[in-house]
């Protein structure tokens, strides 16, 4: 079974009709999104009709819940007064733009979602999708996490595998449980349409599960992240002519 996970689009259309078209000619099984649909961009009534449309079973970003809430606080974490301003003007702009029917979607969208695999008698996989963590919407989880601090976490979520973006740096982390006597596993999907690791191209996760995958045995799933390209000119130009702040546009072309 291959089970195809996205998130953190932000508001970026042409990211993820490039993304859409490549889960088309790949046919998983399932498509998950994790959430922060809008944000950052021009096309956020877009990008929620299509995730509607092709019915993408999908969870809440903080940015789905600030704009849901019609709040002017996304929950974000800037590092300056700068990037504080910048953000304040990108939800402003959102709550703008965003129609009634879609922040009413936005609003109401679960804040996480678990799938138990049964694959074996008597043995069960548990997998768990949040956006942030299992504690906050908006906590951020990077790979340097220590070892204990991300294994503590799944423990308490009684996940083996947790799925989550946020951070828009994807990885995957194998991690060994003492408790249950199993490995975690911890894989971040990166982002649609706003990645920060450097490489501009819309990043999502497949994870493929067979009759014999089980916590126990770290190597019978496997993780891969796929890298889409996409018109990342036209994205970066729609900021630029909208009231947006440009340095949004030199982000995506950059992908910092």
């Amino acid at each position: 079974m291959k089970l195809a996970f996205i998130s953190d689009i932000h508001a970026n259309l042409p990211a993820l009709e490039a993304v859409l078209l490549d889960l088309q000619q790949k046919q998983p099984d399932m498509v998950y999104c994790l959430g922060d649909l809008v944000g950052y961009n021009v096309w956020a009534n877009e990008v929620v009709e299509l995730i509607r449309q092709h019915r993408i079973p999908t969870i809440a970003g903080n940015y789905d819940e600030g704009v849901g809430l019609n709040s002017g606080d996304c929950g974000c974490a800037y590092k300056s007064d700068d990037d504080k301003d910048r953000g304040n003007q990108s939800i402003d702009y959102t709550n703008q733009i965003i129609s009634s029917d879609n922040r009413k979607y936005l609003r109401q969208l679960p804040r996480h979602m678990r799938l138990d695999f049964q694959l074996q008698e008597g043995v069960k996989l548990r997998l768990l999708m949040v956006h942030g963590s299992p504690r906050k919407i908006n906590e951020y989880l990077f790979e340097d996490r220590p070892e204990k601090s991300m294994v503590r976490l799944l423990e308490d979520a009684g996940a083996d595998i947790m799925l989550f973006g946020h951070t828009h740096k994807p990885f995957h982390r194998i991690l060994a449980s003492e408790k249950d006597q199993a490995y975690k596993h911890a894989i971040n999907l990166g982002s649609v349409g706003k990645p920060k690791d450097g490489d501009a191209r819309a990043c999502y996760a497949m994870l493929e599960l067979n009759e014999d995958s089980k916590a126990a045995q770290p190597e019978s799933l496997n993780v891969e992240f796929v890298r889409v390209p996409y018109n990342v000119e036209q994205a970066a130009k729609a900021v630029e002519d909208s009231p947006l702040p440009n340095e949004f546009a030199d982000m995506l072309r950059k992908a910092y």
